[in-house]
C-alpha cells in the first residue's frame, strides 16, 4: 500500500438505468461500441490507466492533470456529435469529474478522498458535461484548449470540506477563457448577512422551545413468513432489511438499526413495549407470502401511543418485481409520513441493489447465513457470496456484506474457514470493489478500519473509520468500527463516545460489539458497566467461550474471585479442541494491536489471577529443562522435527532450513513460514496470525512414552519432537 498524488477521472452514463430499461441489448452494444470507438482511444492517446468498470462508469488514473482534462475533453466532444439519429432519451451521454488529489493505492487498486472527490464532481456535472477540483484548475489554467466557469465552493456528499469546482468549457469561441463566479452587489451581501443573523436566532429560539419539531422515529419490525416454509425466512428477512435501508437513507426519520428490531422476531410483544424499548413513535409491521412466481407483502403503519392504523397496504407482484415493490412500499410509507422526499432520496429509493434476481437471491441467503455466526454456515456465505459478486460484479451491497462476513472471520481467527492470510486479502479486495462501485456504502470503510488497525497502522484506521460514520452517521456499525479503532489506539475517551452513539442508534447491539463495549469500559476502570456487557456479550452468543471468558478480568477488578475462575473454566470447558486461544499467549497474540502496552498488561494481569494457563491446553514447563537460545537453534534449525501436537495426539512435522524458511504440517494444519530464534524463545512467522511472530519456549523432556525428547509451546500449538536429522 503506499499514497501518491494522481489524476483521477470518474466517467458515468446519464440515465443509464432508464436507456436500459427501455432497450437493453441496443443500450449495451451502444455502450461497447462507444468504449471501444471513442472512450479506449481517447485514454490511450492520453496515457491515462483504466482502474475500474462499473457497468456504465469507469474511473481512470493519469500521471498527469493535464491529460486527464484533455482527455476528457475529447471525449465529450467526440460524444456530442455521436448518434444523432437517435431519439433524445436514447442517446448516451456522459457526466465527467476530474481531481488532483492523494489517492491509497494496494496493487491495482486505489481509493480514499482523492478519488471520491472525482465521483462526487461527476455527479454534480451537467449531461455532456465535466466539473473538476480547484486543486486541477490551478494545474491547467491556459494550459488546455478549453475554458472554465468557476461554481464557487461546493458541499460535496460525505466530502468534509467545501471544494472549489470550475465547470468546463467545450466550445472552441470558449477556449482559454475564465468565467469568474457571480458576484453579488454589496448591499444583497449585507441583506443576506442580516437575514441569515436573524435566522440563526429564529433557529436557536426553536431548538431551546420545548415544543420545536424532532425528527420522526421509526422501527420496522421483522416481517413475517406466511409461505408455510422456514425455508423462506432468508426471504422475508431480506424484504425487512431493505425497507429498513430504504427509511434509513431519509434525512427527516430516524429509524431503529436492524439489530434491536431483529431481537423482537417470533416474539409477541405488545407495540407500545416495542415504543418504550426502542424509543420510537411509530412501528411498521408487515408479512411477506411468496407462492411460485407470485409475492404479496401486506404492511401497515401504526401509532404506538394511540394504538392507530395511519396507514395500510397490499401489495401484489410477480416475483420479478420484487424491486419494483421495494419502491413502491418505501415511497409510500414516506407519504403516509407527510415527508417531501428530495430528488436524491428519490432516486436512492427506486436505484435497486441489482438487476439479477439471482444474485439477488444468493446475496439474500448469504446474509442469513452469516447472522448465525457458525463456521460451517459463513463458509457457505462465502460462497453464496461469490455466485452473487459472479453474476452481477456490479453489485456494491453484495461486496460489501462480503467484506464484513470476511473480516468477521478473519478477526476471530476461524481458521477452518479461511485463513487467516487469505481472509484479510480477501477482506480487504472486497471492501475496496464495494467502495469502487459505491463511494457512498459505510460498511467497507468500517471493514478497512478494522483491518488497518490490527496492522498498527492507527491513523489510516481512524481516518477509515472517520470516513464510516461520514458515509453513514446513522449507521451502529460505523460508530462501533471507530471505537474499536480508538479502543486499540489507546484514545479511550473517543471509543467510549462512539459506544453511546451506537447505543442510541442500536440498543442491541451485537455480542462482538458488546465485548469491545466491556474493554472500554474495564480499562477505563468501570467494572460494573464492563461487567454488563461482557455478560451481554455472553448472552447474546450463548455457549461461546470466547464470550465467556472476558467476564474473569472484570470480576477480579471487582474483587469476585471465585466468579473469575468459574468464567475461566467455563470458557476453556465450551471452546471444547480449541482451548488453545483461552491461554494467556493466546490473549497475547489475538490482542497485540493495543497500542499502548500497559492496557493489554492490565488485561493479562487480571485474566492470569482468574486461573487463566500461561500456555494453551495448560502446559507447564520444567525451568530446569529449558533450552536456551544456542541449545534452540542447534536443536532445530536445518533438521526435520517430527512428533505430535496436542490435544489429539496427531502425528505432525516441521522440516526448518538453515536459513530459516520452514514448513509445518499436521492433520488439521499446513503452512509455510519462517523460524528464527529469539533470545530464549523459538518463533514462527507466516502469514497467518495477523502476520505476527508467534513465540515461545523449548524443554528438553527428562522422560516420555513417546519416545519424543522435547517440547515446543507458543499460543496456538503444542508440539512434541525429536530432531531427525
Amino acid at each position: 500500500m503506499d499514497r501518491r498524488l494522481t489524476a483521477i477521472l470518474s466517467v458515468d452514463v446519464v440515465g443509464y438505468s432508464r436507456i436500459m430499461g427501455e432497450d437493453e441489448v441496443g443500450t449495451l452494444e451502444r455502450l461497447k461500441a462507444c468504449r471501444l470507438e471513442v472512450v479506449d482511444p481517447a485514454i490511450d492517446r492520453f496515457h491515462g490507466r483504466i482502474i475500474k468498470l462499473m457497468g456504465d462508469g469507469a474511473l481512470v488514473e493519469f500521471a498527469s492533470v493535464v491529460d486527464a482534462i484533455q482527455c476528457a475533453a475529447d471525449i465529450q466532444r467526440t460524444m456530442a456529435s455521436r448518434d444523432q439519429g437517435l431519439s433524445a432519451t436514447q442517446r448516451m451521454l456522459f457526466r465527467m469529474g476530474v481531481n488532483l488529489g492523494d489517492i491509497i493505492a494496494e496493487g491495482d487498486d486505489i481509493y480514499g478522498d482523492g478519488v471520491n472527490i472525482a465521483a462526487r464532481l461527476q455527479g454534480i456535472a451537467q449531461p455532456g458535461g465535466i466539473c473538476i477540483s480547484g486543486t486541477a484548475f490551478d494545474q491547467v489554467v491556459h494550459k488546455v484548449d478549453v475554458g472554465f466557469s468557476a461554481l464557487g465552493e461546493q458541499h460535496l456528499k460525505n466530502i468534509a470540506d467545501p471544494v472549489r469546482v470550475y465547470r468546463v468549457l467545450l466550445a472552441p469561441s470558449e477556449a482559454r477563457k475564465v468565467v469568474a463566479a457571480a458576484r453579488r452587489p454589496k448591499q444583497l451581501a449585507i441583506i443576506l448577512a442580516t437575514f441569515a443573523m436573524l435566522l440563526i436566532t429564529a433557529i436557536v429560539f426553536a431548538w431551546k422551545w420545548p415544543f420545536a419539531p424532532q425528527r420522526t422515529s421509526i422501527a420496522v419490525l421483522p416481517f413475517a413468513n406466511l409461505s408455510g416454509d422456514p425455508a423462506e425466512d432468508y426471504f422475508t428477512d431480506g424484504i425487512t432489511d431493505d425497507l429498513i435501508t430504504d427509511l434509513a437513507s431519509l434525512s427527516d426519520l430516524e429509524v431503529a438499526a436492524r439489530n434491536s428490531v431483529f431481537g423482537y422476531k417470533g416474539n409477541a410483544v405488545a407495540t407500545a413495549d416495542i415504543g418504550r424499548d426502542l424509543g420510537v413513535r411509530l412501528v411498521v409491521e408487515g408479512s411477506v407470502r411468496r407462492t411460485g412466481d407470485q409475492v404479496r407483502v401486506n404492511v401497515q403503519l401504526i401509532d404506538i401511543a394511540s394504538g392507530d392504523h395511519l396507514w395500510a397496504k397490499r401489495f401484489d407482484r410477480a416475483a420479478a418485481d420484487v424491486f419494483v415493490l421495494q419502491d413502491e412500499m418505501s415511497r409510500q410509507i414516506a407519504e403516509a409520513l407527510g415527508l417531501e422526499l428530495t430528488r436524491s432520496e428519490t432516486e436512492r429509493i427506486a436505484r435497486p441493489p441489482t438487476a439479477n434476481l439471482e444474485a439477488y437471491d444468493n446475496y439474500l441467503r448469504a446474509e442469513q447465513a452469516t447472522r448465525t455466526g457458525r463456521p460451517s454456515q459463513l463458509l457457505e456465505a462465502l460462497a453464496l457470496f461469490d455466485k452473487a459478486e459472479a453474476l452481477d460484479p456490479g453489485f456494491a451491497e453484495a461486496f460489501a456484506a462480503d467484506a464484513r462476513t470476511t473480516a468477521y472471520v478473519w478477526r476471530n481467527a476461524f481458521d477452518d474457514v479461511l485463513q487467516s492470510a487469505l481472509a484479510r486479502r480477501r477482506a480487504y479486495d472486497k471492501a475496496s470493489r464495494a467502495l469502487a462501485l459505491d463511494p457512498d456504502l459505510s460498511s467497507p470503510y468500517a471493514v478497512l478500519a478494522v483491518i488497518q488497525v490490527v496492522e498498527r497502522r492507527y491513523e489510516e484506521a481512524i481516518a477509515s473509520a472517520r470516513q464510516a460514520v461520514s458515509r453513514g452517521s446513522a449507521d451502529a456499525e460505523a460508530q462501533m468500527a471507530v471505537a474499536y479503532v480508538q479502543l486499540f489506539s489507546g484514545n479511550l475517551a473517543e471509543a467510549a463516545a462512539s459506544v453511546e452513539n451506537a447505543l442510541k442508534l442500536d440498543p442491541n447491539l451485537s455480542a462482538v460489539d458488546r465485548y469491545t463495549a466491556g474493554l472500554i469500559s474495564y480499562l477505563q476502570r468501570d467494572y460494573t458497566k464492563a461487567m454488563e456487557n461482557f455478560a451481554r456479550a455472553r448472552d447474546g452468543s450463548p455457549g461461546n467461550g470466547y464470550f465467556v471468558t472476558p467476564l474473569a478480568m472484570a470480576y477480579v477488578r471487582a474483587g469476585r474471585r471465585h466468579d473469575a475462575g468459574a468464567a475461566v473454566a467455563e470458557g476453556i470447558r465450551l471452546l471444547g479442541g480449541r482451548e488453545s486461544a483461552e491461554s494467556l499467549a493466546g490473549w497475547r497474540m489475538s490482542h497485540a494491536h493495543f497500542r499502548n502496552e500497559q492496557d493489554l498488561a492490565f488485561i493479562l494481569d487480571a485474566l492470569r489471577e482468574a486461573g487463566m494457563p500461561e500456555w494453551p491446553f495448560g502446559f507447564r514447563g520444567d525451568a530446569h529443562d529449558r533450552l536456551n537460545g544456542d541449545e534452540i537453534a542447534s536443536t532445530v534449525m536445518g533438521k526435520l522435527l517430527q512428533g505430535k501436537t496436542e490435544p489429539s495426539g496427531s502425528p505432525a512435522l516441521m522440516q526448518v532450513d538453515r536459513d530459516g524458511k520452514a514448513a509445518f504440517r499436521s492433520a488439521t494444519q499446513m503452512m509455510t513460514e519462517t523460524v528464527f530464534v529469539k533470545g530464549d524463545l523459538l518463533c514462527e512467522q507466516s502469514e497467518n496470525a495477523f502476520g505476527q511472530a508467534d513465540c515461545g519456549p523449548v524443554y528438553k523432556r527428562a522422560s516420555s512414552s513417546d519416545e519424543t525428547g522435547y517440547a515446543y509451546v507458543n499460543s496456538s500449538k503444542v508440539f512434541y519432537f525429536s530432531p531427525m536429522n
